[in-house]
């Protein structure tokens, strides 16, 4: 399984859609590609936030970190 394979994969995933054999497939992918696996977790804690409705509170600091890295990004696609 490629990550593009394993992308593609992603909503079937976590609708619960795939197959035994693709399942162990994907997890064999998960446990060799730390990318994969990245996307993985970032993936389902966010539908954790959403899904509980939680708010989190960001520090000054990090807010500010985050608009900028948002507008450093912006700034570079727009050139």
């Amino acid at each position: 399984m490629t990550c593009t394979d394993f992308l593609s994969k992603l909503t079937d995933y976590f609708d619960g859609q795939i197959g035994a054999e693709l399942m162990v497939e994907v997890k064999h992918h998960i446990a060799e590609c730390h990318h994969c696996h990245v996307v993985l977790d970032t993936t389902k804690q966010t539908i954790e936030v959403y899904r509980d409705n939680e708010i989190y509170e960001f520090s000054p600091e990090l807010q500010n970190r985050i608009h900028t890295a948002i507008m450093t990004k912006c700034r570079a696609i727009a050139k």
